[in-house]
C-alpha cells in the first residue's frame, strides 16, 4: 500500500420503518457485493458536498425519501485504514429521524429489505459492518462517537475511540 493513497469520504444513512425495522439495501455491486448495508455513497467532493448534504441527496437518489439535514443525527465519524487492503475511508454515519413508510423498488445498486434488529445479526454482512458498525450505532445512535479502525487485512481488526460526546 502506497502512502499516497487518499482518503474516499463516504456516508451511511440508518433508516427505520414505523416498526423500528432497519431499512437495508443488499449490494449488486462492489464493495460490499452480496451483503447487506445501510444505504449511502461517497461525497461529491468536486462540487463541495458536505456529510449532511450527500446523506440527504443518496437518501433520496435510493430509496426515493426526500429529507433534509435537520432530518439527519450525525452520530459517528470513522476513519478507516486500509479497508480490504485498497484504501481509506471516512465514513460519516448518519440517522434518519424521519421513518419510511414501504420499501423502495429494486434498482441497480440492489435491493431492499426491512430487518429487526436481532434479524440483522444473521444476514450476510460486510465483515467491518457485523464488529464495529452494528455494535457502534447500538451503542452510539443517540450521541456522538469519534472512532478509527485499522482494516488492513491478515490483522485483526482493531477499532479505537477517539471522543464520544455525551447526550
Amino acid at each position: 500500500m502506497h502512502s499516497s493513497t487518499s482518503y474516499k469520504i463516504a456516508v451511511l444513512v440508518f433508516i427505520e420503518n414505523d416498526s423500528g425495522e432497519q431499512l437495508l439495501l443488499l449490494r449488486a455491486k462492489p464493495p460490499n457485493l452480496g451483503s447487506w448495508s445501510p444505504i449511502g455513497g461517497k461525497l461529491e467532493t468536486s462540487i463541495g458536498e458536505s456529510p449532511f448534504e450527500c446523506a440527504a441527496r443518496e437518501t433520496r437518489e435510493e430509496t426515493g425519501l426526500t429529507i433534509t439535514p435537520s432530518d439527519l443525527h450525525l452520530f459517528a465519524m470513522i476513519a478507516e485504514k486500509s479497508y480490504e487492503g485498497e484504501s481509506h475511508w471516512l465514513l460519516f454515519l448518519f440517522k434518519c429521524r424521519r421513518s419510511i413508510p414501504a420499501l423502495p423498488p429494486e434498482m441497480q445498486e440492489g435491493r431492499f429489505g426491512f430487518f429487526a434488529r436481532p434479524a440483522i445479526e444473521s444476514l450476510p454482512l460486510p465483515e467491518t459492518d457485523r464488529t464495529a458498525l452494528w455494535p457502534i450505532y447500538d451503542q452510539y445512535n443517540d450521541r456522538f462517537v469519534a472512532l478509527r479502525a485499522d482494516c488492513t487485512p491478515g490483522k485483526p481488526l482493531i477499532v479505537e475511540v477517539e471522543q464520544i460526546t455525551p447526550v
